[in-house]
């Protein structure tokens, strides 16, 4: 099992987001499904951040995808047509053949909503074609996602 990565230490990657009209109900604020949508988008995101979009991924590691096998979320505050706001994403918490998202939707200094997903590196299972397994995480894929540590400064 691979070592979990403390937060503190997991790169943090930030997109902007406008709240369109599409992503909203009648009265005007985000329909939640879209919360996920958006928190999907998120995560392939974090990934081409490091080096990483979903073709290359795919095509390099020969893995099937990286589907979410768990999802929730927590409403604090709901958004609105027309709103910027901002959503910080941390992968961490790495298994053998899962790992942890975690997404902050940020008005201002506002957390107004959390999304959080398990996720599995998965392949095609060589004894059933029309099957899927997880698979191990290549150590490679999680140090992208590592902040790095600045070394203690030795004062002379």
């Amino acid at each position: 099992m691979n070592a979990a990565i403390p937060p503190a230490r997991a790169r943090v990657n930030r997109r902007m987001i406008h709240i369109e009209w599409g992503d909203c109900d009648p009265a005007g604020i985000v329909y939640f499904p879209r919360y996920f949508e958006i928190f999907d988008a998120c995560t392939a995101a974090a990934f081409e951040a490091v080096g990483y979009p979903t073709p290359v991924l795919l095509r390099t590691f020969g893995i099937v995808g990286i589907p979410a096998v768990d999802i929730r979320g927590r409403f604090a505050s709901p958004c609105t047509f027309g709103e910027d706001v901002v959503i910080e994403t941390r992968i961490g918490d790495w298994g053998r053949s899962s790992f942890k998202v975690q997404h902050r939707l940020l008005k201002g200094a506002l957390t107004a909503v959390e999304g959080f997903e398990v996720r599995v590196w998965t392949v095609r299972d060589p004894n059933n074609p029309a099957g899927l397994r997880g698979e191990p995480i290549p150590r490679e894929v999680i140090e992208r996602f590592v902040e790095a540590v600045p070394s203690a400064s030795v004062v002379p």
